[in-house]
């Protein structure tokens, strides 16, 4: 293995008992995120938006290049542009785009073409997947695993941003190339999904059928 430099791996010790309490706290934390598809238009700090990406950003990654970059819309303008050519392709996908397995998969949500939360919600952070770049993001060194790093950045994200009380929405219209002009990003960047972050409307809902999750028995195996 070649030298290179090194730092002592720093980590709080607790005993096993708080490490379970910690572990089921935070669990049952997570079981109250549920998607969002009605929000307020009621401000959220920057700060939140702040801590929540570099908490992102800590996110393990392909050769520590860390192939990301959050693109951070509140402009009124902006969103709207964006709720236009995402509902532009949302309604291709609708009306023959889709197979009818597709669609009858989703109709226990209720999901359509139309997407006022992209204009409603005050925060868009539109993830980008960075495929060169490397850490300088010069734009030419190849970067590794980069649909893996930035799935689990977008996974810190959105637990960082449910513990700080807000409500979000993951958006991933199909073909998003014009996120990529809209938010003015490079060509070798991949627009890999849209995070809709904010405070849920007072007569929000949600589908039960989204309530319906997974026991442990199923989703996991003991070797």
């Amino acid at each position: 293995m070649k030298e290179h430099q090194t730092v002592p791996y720093s980590l709080p010790e607790i005993d096993d008992s708080s490490s379970i309490e910690r572990a089921e706290a935070l669990r049952d934390r997570l079981k109250q995120r549920r998607t969002c598809r009605y929000f307020s238009d009621r401000p959220v700090p920057r700060e939140v938006i702040e801590a929540a990406i570099e908490a992102a950003g800590t996110a393990p990654n392909g050769a520590n290049h860390q192939p990301w970059h959050f693109a951070v819309v509140s402009s009124l303008d902006k969103k709207r542009a964006i709720r236009e050519a995402a509902e532009e392709e949302e309604r291709s996908f609708y009306s023959g785009k889709a197979s009818e397995e597709w669609l009858e998969a989703l109709a226990p949500l209720g999901t359509d073409e139309d997407k006022p939360f992209l204009e409603t919600a005050p925060w868009l952070i539109v993830v980008f997947a960075q495929r060169k770049g490397g850490i300088e993001e010069d734009g030419k060194t190849q970067n590794y695993y980069v649909n893996e790093s930035v799935g689990i950045a977008c996974g810190m994200l959105i637990s960082t941003l449910h513990e700080a009380g807000l409500a979000t929405l993951t958006h991933t219209p199909s073909p998003m190339g014009f996120l990529r002009e809209l938010c003015q990003r490079p060509d070798y960047e991949k627009p890999l999904m849209i995070v809709v972050v904010g405070h849920p409307a007072p007569d929000a809902t949600v589908p039960t059928h989204a309530l319906r999750k997974k026991p442990l028995t199923q989703i996991a195996s003991w070797l």
